[in-house]
């Protein structure tokens, strides 16, 4: 019976420290620095940027006014 209660009572500290753990340490987020870019890479990544295929336009659903303006019209 005690040898059950030992691996009971170990089992369940372990997973109480284990979730205490956890949220002290996920609950401060750490600051993230902005690197600032070398001018060599920025120029590079313009150019990328300029070579890149244009995207295609996505169409867009009508406002309620632009239909009003097509039912005068017609």
């Amino acid at each position: 019976m005690s040898f059950l209660n030992d691996l009971v009572e170990g089992v369940v500290d372990g997973a109480l420290k284990d979730i205490l753990r956890k949220t002290s340490g996920t609950s401060k987020r750490t600051r993230r620095r902005k690197r600032a870019m070398s001018t060599s890479s920025a120029t590079l990544r313009q150019i990328e940027k300029l070579l890149r295929p244009a995207k295609k336009q996505t169409s867009r659903k009508r406002t309620v006014r632009s239909r009003s303006k097509v039912r005068r019209r017609a």
